[in-house]
């Protein structure tokens, strides 16, 4: 299994072009020494020619410019994308559907709330259709794993995650099952297992235990303390209001992760004000101590 880090960042990218915290103050000015990071995406192949892309990002145009399989030239008009999974209905996170639409047909994967958000609070399946017929809606069942025709090899299996729904959603404040998954996407020849959670709000025993069976854990890496945003004035909410687990504190992600000794772990996901983005940071060598990485737009990981 190929797994390329198409966009690292949360909302917003790195440096988020509205913002004059630290972080992207630092960048701009060269006294901070970090990578640019665009919005969270990433894109899993079983061959390395057919890819499952998971989420558009509003920064689909330049990740799929950055990654050379994208466009493997076998025809006029052609593209290494066999299929698109959305993990949930947030903006960042579907909008680059639209950026997408003269490669329309595309083959979809969601869950029920998904679709329902985004064919009524935020219609792109309706808008799209106006498209050659816009996106193909493969409904993702959350008790069943599934398989993509394009990439055979690969079994995926949805996990509920307990997160709330986009602000445009007609259920924004009544959170149902499937308004945003994580993934197992297990290499059925290799044997190799990915754990994909970009939005984790919070781990569970039964959760932990399915992530101790994964080879590789690619997780929300959003805040390093649940109310950063608050501190830095860029926000009022919490990371677990926003369906975040924070890195640091008692049950933070680095307390779970330091459970799980055996894999390889990476952040991703990650917000524009959490010092790990600075190299030099006595946040980031923690995580160097730990032994959890950081996903950076280019990275690829093979299982």
């Amino acid at each position: 299994m190929f797994v390329q880090i198409l966009g690292s960042a949360a909302g917003g990218g790195f440096p988020q072009w509205n913002c004059n915290c630290v972080n992207c103050v630092g960048f701009r000015d060269g006294s901070l020494r970090a990578q640019a990071r665009t919005q969270s995406s990433i894109a899993i192949s079983d061959d390395g020619v057919n890819w499952v892309l998971c989420n558009a990002s509003p920064d689909i145009r330049a990740q799929l410019q950055g990654f050379a399989p994208m466009q493997p030239g076998r025809a006029l008009r052609d593209t290494g994308i066999s299929a698109i999974i959305l993990m949930d209905s947030q903006i960042d996170h579907t909008t680059g559907l639209l950026s997408l639409r003269e490669g329309c047909p595309h083959q979809v994967w969601c869950t029920d709330m998904v679709h329902e958000d985004l064919s009524t609070g935020f219609p792109l399946f309706t808008m799209l259709t106006h498209w050659n017929g816009g996106l193909a809606w493969n409904r993702i069942e959350l008790d069943a794993s599934f398989t993509i025709p394009a990439c055979p090899n690969l079994r995926f299996t949805p996990l509920p995650l307990r997160s709330a729904a986009p602000p445009y959603s007609p259920h924004r404040f009544d959170p149902h099952p499937g308004d945003n998954i994580g993934l197992i996407v297990e290499d059925l020849r290799t044997g190799g297992k990915l754990f994909y959670a970009p939005g984790l709000g919070k781990v569970d025993a039964p959760l932990l235990q399915i992530m101790a069976g994964s080879d590789c854990l690619l997780v929300d890496g959003t805040m390093w303390d649940d109310d950063e945003m608050q501190r830095r004035g860029v926000g009022t909410r919490t990371g677990r209001e926003m369906g975040h687990l924070a890195q640091n504190g008692p049950g933070g992600m680095l307390e779970v992760l330091e459970q799980l000794p055996k894999q390889r772990k990476v952040l991703i996901h990650i917000n524009n004000t959490n010092p790990i983005l600075d190299e030099d940071s006595p946040e980031r060598a923690e995580l160097v101590r730990r032994n959890v990485e950081v996903a950076y737009d280019g990275m690829s990981i093979e299982l």
